[in-house]
C-alpha cells in the first residue's frame, strides 16, 4: 500500500507549480528572456530585492546525508529521499512553505557545510534533516555562524521545542516550579541533548541534570566525554537509570523502548512526568506508567495514546514565521517563542472541528491534553506570529511584520484546504468505522478503494460481486482483502435475504405498482440489494452506481430510502478543495432547474451537511443577476424569493443573494458595492447554483483546469447515506466518499 502511494500516477509526493501566466508569447518574455534581465539587475544592485522578485522567501531547503533517517539509520542520501519529500510536504499543506529536497551523498561534515552554503542563495531557509549526531552539532554551528538565513536541524530542535512546551504545562498542573525539577534524560544524541539544552533555558538547573547513555549515567569521571555530553555529565554517586529515577521530577526518553519499567516510575517523586518519546515505541507505555503511579503525566511520540509529542506542530510554523520577517538565524529567542505560543495554545478552549477531528469530546487543558493536535488550524496563527516578534525583538529581523492585523489575515488564507478538510474527516472516521458496502465490487478501483479503507481502518467495506472473482482481481493487483466481506447477490446463499429484502421494498412501495415477484427480481440487482443493506441497518452506508450513474436509478433512491422530514427534494453537493480555501457546490447531479421551493430545500440541507463537517456554512446563491438587477427574469426571481424565504423563516442561517460568482467571492467588492448584504464581513464558502448546467459545468471546468481537486457527490436530503458516483470514480475519489457518507448524521 505505501509503495502503491509512491509510485502510483506521477513519481513521489511534491511537484512544481508556476505562480504567473505562461499561456502567451509576453508571458514567457516576461518570465524568461529578455524581461527577466530586469530583476536580475535590480538584484544585482540589492541583493534584498531577491526576496521581492524571486520565491526565495517562500523556499526551504531540507536537507540531509541520509546518515540518520527515521528509525532506519545510515541508509544513505538517496534512499533517504522519500523521507525528505514527505517533509517538504509538510511545509507546503500546514504553513504554505514551498520546499525542495536536498540529498547530499556527502559524510564530511566540512564538506557538508560547505555544500549547504553554497545552495544558500535559492533558498530563504535550511531545513537540517536526519544527519547523525555528534556530527549534527558541528554541521548546524557552522551554518549558523557562517550563513545569513534561518537554519535548523528539526530533529533536535523541533523535538526540543515541543516537548518543552508540554513540559511547562505538564509542570503548571501538577504544581511544580520548573527551577526546582530534578531531570532524569535517557538518551544522549542530538534531541536529547537539544530538549535538555532548551529546558536548561526554560529554567531547568544543570545541577539537577542526570543524563544517561547506553553506558549507564554520563559522570564528570568517564573518559573522552564529547563536548555534548560534558555539558551534562553529573557527578553525583549514582552509576545506572534505576539509581537515576529515584525521586526524579521528569523523564525525558530519546532512547529504546521498554528501558523504564513501572517500578523505576513508582521510585520517583509525587506527581511525576514522564515524556517516554521513542519511536516507534517509547520506553515505556502510556498505560503501564499510568498503571505504576495514577498522579503521573505522560507523553510519548505516538498518536494512539494522549499527549503526542509531534513535531508537525512546529518546524512548519516556526520557518514561516522567520521567512516572513527575513530572519537571519532561528535563535534561542525565537524557539522559547514558539514554545509559549504553543503551550499557551493547550491552555485555551478547543474549538469543535478540533474535537470532531480526533472524535473526541470537550477535550480541555489537564493531563491528557498538554499540547494542541496536530490539526489544530490555530497552530498557524499562533505560532509563526510569535516566532517572527522574537525575532524582531531579539533583532535579527530584517524586514520586521508593522502590520500584524494584515499579517494575520495573510496567514488565513495561507491556511486554504489543500486536503485538510478530508484529512480531518479521515481522523473523525478512524475512530469508529461504519459498514460501508460497494455497489460494484467487480471494479478494479472499488476493490483498491475496499482494501486501503480496510488496511487504514477508515471504513469497514462489504463488496458486493463474485467472490472468486473479486479475490481475484485482488491477487492481480496486490492487495489483501483479508477485513473485506464480499457478497453475491445471485447466490443460493443470499435467497433468504434477497426474499427478506424484497418483503421490506414491497412495504415501502406496495402503492406504486411494485409486486412481491417484481421486489424480488430487483434483489439480484446489487444496487437495489445495497439500498436494502442500508434501509434496513445491514450496512451504514453505500457507495454505488459506477456502471448506471446518471439513471433513472439515481432518483428512484428517494422512494427507498426516503428524503428527510420537511423537505420535498434532495441534492448532491461536491467539496472543492482549493489553495485559497474550502468550498461547497450545490446542487450539481439532480435538480436540473431549481424553483424556490426546490432552493429552499437544497439551502437548508447544504447547510445541515456543511456542519456536519464542523464548518459553519457562508452562503450565496448566485445568478447572472445583482440583487434584483434583472429582477423579471425567471431564475434570479426564483433565487431571490428563496433567499428571503430562508432569511425570514431561519434567520440563522448565513446566506444572501442572488449574485453574481465574482461578487459572492470578493468579500470586499461585495460589501462595497451592496453594503445591505446580510453577509457583510463574511467570507463565503457555499455556492448554490440555480440550474444544474451551471453547478456541473464549474465544478468540472475546476477540476479539468487544475483549479481544485474535488470530493463527490455528496447526497444532501436523503434519510440514509445512499452514495452515487462517476463511472469513471478513481480510488482516492471513492475513498473520500466512503469516509464522507459515515461522517453523516
Amino acid at each position: 500500500m505505501a509503495l502503491d502511494y509512491h509510485e502510483e500516477g506521477r513519481p513521489g509526493k511534491i511537484e512544481v507549480v508556476p505562480t504567473k501566466p505562461y499561456a502567451s508569447q509576453r508571458d514567457l518574455s516576461l518570465a524568461y528572456s529578455p524581461g527577466v534581465a530586469y530583476p536580475c539587475l535590480e538584484i544585482e544592485k540589492n541583493p534584498a530585492d531577491a526576496y521581492r522578485y524571486t520565491n526565495k522567501g517562500n523556499l526551504v531547503g531540507v536537507v540531509s546525508n541520509g546518515t540518520a533517517v527515521l528509525g532506519l539509520g545510515d541508509i544513505g542520501a538517496l534512499a533517504g529521499k522519500p523521507v525528505m519529500e514527505g517533509k517538504a510536504l509538510l511545509f507546503k499543506i500546514f504553513a504554505g512553505l514551498d520546499a525542495f529536497d536536498i540529498e547530499i551523498n556527502e559524510k564530511d561534515p566540512d564538506r557538508l557545510v560547505e555544500i549547504v552554503k553554497a545552495l544558500t542563495p535559492t533558498f530563504g531557509g535550511i531545513n537540517l534533516e536526519d544527519i547523525k549526531s555528534p556530527e549534527c552539532f558541528r554541521i548546524e554551528q557552522r551554518l549558523k555562524e557562517e550563513c545569513d538565513i534561518p537554519i535548523m536541524h528539526d530533529d533536535q530542535h523541533g523535538t526540543a521545542i515541543i516537548s518543552s512546551a508540554g513540559l511547562l504545562n505538564a509542570l503548571d498542573l501538577q504544581g511544580k516550579k520548573i527551577g526546582d525539577i530534578r531531570l532524569v534524560v535517557n538518551g544522549a544524541g542530538a534531541a536529547a541533548i537539544s530538549c535538555t539544552s532548551l529546558y536548561v533555558s526554560l529554567g531547568v538547573r544543570p545541577e539537577n541534570v542526570v543524563m544517561c547513555d547506553s553506558k549507564g549515567v554520563i559522570r564528570k569521571d568517564r573518559p573522552n566525554l564529547s563536548e555534548q555530553k560534558a555539558r551534562f555529565a553529573t557527578s553525583r554517586d549514582i552509576h545506572t537509570l534505576a539509581e537515576a529515577m529515584v525521586d526524579a521530577d521528569v523523564f525525558l526518553g530519546l532512547s529504546v523502548a521498554g528501558i523504564l519499567t513501572p517500578d523505576m516510575v513508582r521510585s520517583m517523586a509525587p506527581k511525576p512526568i514522564v515524556f517516554a518519546l521513542a519511536n516507534p515505541d517509547p520506553e515505556i507505555s502510556y498505560y503501564d506508567a499510568k498503571d505504576a503511579r495514577p498522579d503521573v503525566i505522560v507523553a510519548t511520540g505516538r498518536s494512539d495514546y494522549p499527549n503526542q509529542i509531534n513535531n508537525v506542530i512546529g518546524f512548519p510554523y516556526i520557518f514561516r514565521g522567520a521567512l516572513d520577517c527575513g530572519a537571519t538565524t532561528i535563535n534561542e529567542a525565537m524557539k522559547i517563542g514558539a514554545v509559549y505560543a504553543i503551550a499557551q495554545l493547550a491552555r485555551e478552549p478547543v474549538p469543535g472541528v478540533v474535537d470532531k477531528a480526533y472524535g473526541l469530546n470537550d477535550m480541555k487543558f489537564g493531563p491528557d491534553y498538554i499540547l494542541p493536535k496536530a490539526l489544530d488550524p490555530r497552530l498557524l496563527l499562533r505560532v509563526a506570529p510569535a516566532v517572527a516578534k522574537a525575532a524582531e525583538e531579539s533583532g535579527v529581523a530584517k524586514r520586521p511584520i508593522t502590520d500584524w492585523e494584515a499579517y494575520r489575515m495573510r496567514l488565513e488564507q495561507i491556511m486554504g484546504d489543500d486536503g485538510k478538510l478530508m484529512r480531518r474527516l479521515t481522523d473523525m472516521v478512524k475512530k469508529s468505522p461504519r459498514k460501508v458496502v460497494f455497489t460494484e465490487g467487480d471494479n478494479d478501483n472499488v476493490v483498491r478503494a475496499a482494501a486501503q479503507l480496510a488496511a487504514e481502518k477508515t471504513g469497514v467495506p462489504l463488496l458486493l460481486g463474485n467472490p472468486a472473482d473479486i479475490a481475484a482481481r485482488a491477487l492481480r493487483l496486490g492487495l489483501s482483502l483479508d477485513e473485506v466481506t464480499a457478497i453475491d447477490t445471485h447466490s443460493h446463499a443470499q435467497s433468504s435475504r434477497r426474499d427478506r429484502f424484497a418483503r421490506a421494498l414491497l412495504a415501502i412501495r406496495e402503492r406504486c405498482g411494485l409486486t412481491l415477484d417484481a421486489a424480488r427480481e430487483l434483489m439480484f440487482d446489487r444496487v437495489y440489494f445495497g439500498m436494502m443493506m442500508v434501509q434496513t441497518g445491514e450496512a451504514d452506508a453505500m457507495v454505488g452506481g459506477i456502471r448506471s450513474a446518471g439513471s433513472t436509478l439515481v432518483h428512484e433512491v428517494a422512494s427507498i430510502v426516503g428524503i428527510r422530514g420537511g423537505m420535498s427534494h434532495f441534492a448532491t453537493m461536491h467539496v472543492a478543495h482549493t489553495r485559497r480555501g474550502t468550498f461547497f457546490l450545490a446542487d450539481t447531479a439532480i435538480n436540473a432547474v431549481a424553483d424556490r421551493e426546490a432552493l429552499v430545500d437544497i439551502i437548508r440541507q447544504v447547510d445541515r451537511r456543511v456542519r456536519d463537517f464542523g464548518i459553519e456554512p457562508v452562503m450565496a446563491v448566485l445568478s447572472y443577476s445583482n440583487f434584483g438587477s434583472n429582477c423579471g427574469d425567471p431564475e434570479p426571481k426564483e433565487a431571490a424569493a428563496a433567499v428571503a424565504y430562508i432569511h425570514e423563516h431561519y434567520p440563522e442561517i448565513a446566506i444572501d443573494g442572488e449574485m453574481q460568482l465574482d461578487y459572492a467571492l470578493d468579500t470586499a467588492l461585495r460589501d462595497r458595492t451592496f453594503p445591505f448584504n446580510t453577509i457583510r464581513g463574511k467570507e463565503v464558502n457555499t455556492l448554490i447554483f440555480p440550474s444544474l448546467g451551471a453547478a456541473n459545468t464549474t465544478y468540472k471546468m475546476m477540476l479539468a483546469m487544475g483549479a481544485a481537486t474535488m470530493s463527490g457527490p455528496i447526497e444532501c436530503g436523503l434519510s440514509k447515506p445512499v452514495y452515487f458516483c462517476s463511472v469513471n470514480a478513481s480510488e482516492s475519489e471513492l475513498t473520500d466518499l466512503a469516509v464522507l457518507a459515515q461522517i453523516e448524521r
